[in-house]
């Protein structure tokens, strides 16, 4: 008998001040009609991008009694989720969930924040790239973005790639353990002096599949995207929808909000105007805009 509401156990920091983890996961899951069940890892006043000052309370200890409990009350979960963590304990921490919640019924996805346009943010070291690796083998779908991605194939960053580079890097990190490996933030090459796309590249181990979804690069960042893309992502595959669709829906919601943010003069750190944009979750989309990539192999 499946469930009347889908239930995802999030395992990410909660800040209280700009739109990132908790206060973008909660939001987008819960209008898409999940039931979000925090496991918080951290507590902080603003999150960290942009921000000086902020207070911080490391919740690591409270974690292992958080779950303790859950296990007493043998809670079941559709999806395991987990985002930013702040220490290979933390990791670890995270790895047990997984082999004590995690079955062949439920997604176990994982987002292995780890830092962005070619550089580890500030917590990360070569010991938490390691842990990451450990725990990127225990997931189902993992949602890394470029720079991520190269981490966790000890492979330089670059300004641009090809497609054949990344599909080449997907299957090697699928090689690790998931079964489907996302890459987001993909830099395509300029279509112009002017413009050029990002793209999402995915690849389907079992189907052995490429899937694409491209959109214009808006000269601006936010924090808390990368938690938006991967929250509808799941959202769209309880919901039922095929990969294809599920990485259109995310792509085409943080495009969107992106949009609906670029062109009002508040300071990019608050995050995308999400409120503005949960009732978009609940439309149909119409037409999709992914492709299928050829497959070297055929």
């Amino acid at each position: 008998m499946s469930r009347l509401i889908k239930k995802v156990a999030a395992i990410h920091d909660l800040s209280g001040f700009g739109r990132a983890s908790l206060t973008t996961v909660i939001p987008i899951l819960s209008t898409m009609g999940i039931q979000v069940c925090p496991v918080p890892t951290a507590i902080l006043s603003t999150h960290t991008s942009n921000f000086t000052g902020y207070s911080f309370i490391d919740l690591t200890d409270y974690m292992e009694e958080h779950i303790a409990h859950w296990k007493k009350l043998n809670l079941e979960f559709d999806c395991i989720y987990s985002g930013f963590l702040g220490s290979p304990r933390q990791i670890k921490i995270v790895s047990d969930f997984v082999d004590h919640f995690g079955h062949k019924d439920n997604l176990v996805v994982v987002d292995p924040v780890m830092g962005d346009n070619g550089h580890l943010y500030g917590t990360m070291g070569e010991e938490m790239i390691v842990e990451m690796r450990k725990l990127v083998s225990k997931a189902d779908i993992i949602t890394p973005n470029f720079t991520e991605a190269a981490f966790l194939l000890g492979e330089k960053y670059k300004e641009t790639t090809t497609e054949e580079e990344v599909k080449d890097w997907l299957v090697r990190i699928s090689e690790m353990g998931p079964k489907i490996v996302i890459i987001t933030s993909v830099p395509d090459e300029k279509i112009n002096e002017f413009e050029k796309n990002m793209s999402v590249i995915a690849y389907n181990r079992e189907d052995d599949v490429f899937w694409k979804v491209s959109c214009k690069y808006i000269p601006v960042s936010y924090p808390g995207t990368g938690d938006a893309y991967t929250s509808v992502l799941i959202g769209s595959l309880l919901q039922g929808d095929s990969l294809p669709v599920a990485i259109d829906r995310a792509m085409q919601f943080v495009t969107q909000c992106i949009k609906a943010s670029y062109g009002f003069k508040y300071p990019s750190r608050e995050g995308v105007l999400l409120e503005r944009n949960l009732n978009t979750l609940n439309i149909p989309i119409l037409f999709g805009a992914y492709e299928l990539l050829k497959n070297d192999k055929e």
